[in-house]
């Protein structure tokens, strides 16, 4: 077993970290305050490799490892611990190359190259306003006519929104419909590469709306409505109604990315504590790092960090071993385990971080001068269950251990 990262990794870490030294650390309050990334960011992302990391360099990715992938958003996460620029770097990377996996060629030569120049967004539209984590009972329905797909439905709480309308090339998302009977089960349902906006053209039958979030501001979240939407045949993504299968798979890359965020965002929360923590004084020139309470609290949290940080590099190594690698004896199921618990670990122990911090800061930590706050709210925003509630990843890792015909109620 071996622990560290290779020469490659760490050489790609330095660089991730330089870059958003210069460019990110700078900007990323007045980012979450603004509640926009400003293109030019995204620009100089693109032009530094940042998205579609492990995307083929066939469709001008850099071919790299999903490890690479991971230790990309952690650093930038560390640098906007609000996460909304890590979190638009993740889904670029995870959800592209879910469709470089599952698409067609002539989706994948399309649609990749634009994203990873920073030109369009891809992430994932599966949650509905009856229910985010229950994906087999989508109602959004796609019926094909006269060649074309032509879908109807809603979709809510999904990032990018406004980014798709505002992107020069556009973008879209990782969609799934019913393409069987409405009712309840997942194996009617096809996942599409849905681009309301391509070519810089908004298509028809597309209506969207923006939410006012109260943290994570730089990324926006909406929903929308898709009334008569065609879809051509090569934007069907993997095989007709095993797009629950598809989309599973694309979670699993997803809240790898997830749970390295929340841990560059706290990693950062720790950090800035230390900092206060060894030169706040009181009590007659007592330094706060010299109470035994929060010794023993700082410790135990940074213990969880730590877990949180191997569960997640854990879960990339194995990603890449089951898709990079296509090693004998991994199959994509042994992602099941290893990212629940990345996901169900790494949030929690992020929100657990940051009110330790707020509260260690007194009275300080409760002004937007601390800034502390921007990082407690964005990480949150995963603890509330973004990419899978949190008791979904505790009912994956029950499931699995167990077997699922003993965990059915």
């Amino acid at each position: 077993m071996n622990f560290e990262f290779s020469e490659e990794e760490e050489m790609f870490r330095d660089s991730v970290r330089e870059f958003s030294e210069r460019y990110i650390q700078p900007k990323w309050v007045e980012v979450d305050e603004s509640n926009k990334i400003p293109y030019d960011l995204i620009k100089k992302m693109a032009d530094q490799g940042l998205f579609g990391i492990p995307i083929s360099e066939e469709y001008g990715g850099m071919g790299g490892t999903y490890v690479m992938t991971a230790i990309a958003v952690e650093e930038v996460a560390y640098y906007d611990p609000a996460v909304a620029i890590a979190v638009y770097l993740l889904l670029n990377n995870g959800w592209p190359y879910a469709l470089e996996l599952f698409g067609s060629e002539e989706a994948k030569s399309e649609i990749l190259p634009k994203v990873v120049s920073g030109e369009a967004f891809f992430g994932i539209a599966s949650t509905e306003p009856q229910g985010g984590s229950d994906v087999a009972g989508i109602k959004t329905f796609a019926e094909k006519k006269d060649g074309v797909w032509i879908l109807n439905g809603e979709k809510s709480y999904i990032s990018g929104v406004r980014e798709v309308t505002e992107l020069p090339m556009g973008g879209g998302w990782f969609l799934v419909a019913k393409t069987g009977s409405l009712e309840w089960g997942h194996r009617n349902i096809t996942a599409f590469a849905v681009l309301p906006k391509w070519n810089g053209k908004l298509k028809d039958g597309f209506k969207p709306t923006i939410y006012e979030e109260i943290g994570r501001g730089g990324l926006s979240t909406g929903g929308f409505i898709l009334e008569n939407f065609e879809v051509e045949d090569k934007y069907v993504i993997g095989e007709l109604n095993k797009g629950f299968y598809h989309v599973m798979e694309g979670f699993n890359l997803a809240r790898i990315l997830v749970a390295a965020a929340c841990v560059g965002s706290a990693r950062w929360a720790l950090d800035a504590a230390m900092e206060w923590l060894r030169n706040r004084k009181l009590f007659q020139d007592r330094r706060l790092s010299s109470f035994q309470g929060i010794q023993f609290k700082l410790a135990e949290l940074y213990a969880d960090l730590e877990a949180a940080r191997l569960f997640t590099y854990k879960a990339a190594w194995l990603a890449d071993k089951i898709y990079k690698e296509k090693a004998e004896g991994y199959n994509p199921k042994d992602l099941n385990i290893p990212v629940a618990l990345a996901k169900m670990k790494a949030p929690e122990t992020a929100t657990r971080i940051y009110e330790e911090v707020l509260k260690w800061h007194g009275a300080y930590g409760y002004t937007k001068e601390s800034n502390v706050y921007r990082g407690w709210i964005g990480t949150f925003s995963y603890t509330i269950g973004a990419e899978g509630a949190q008791n979904i990843m505790r009912i994956i890792i029950a499931r699995d251990l167990l077997g699922r015909e003993y965990v059915r109620g």
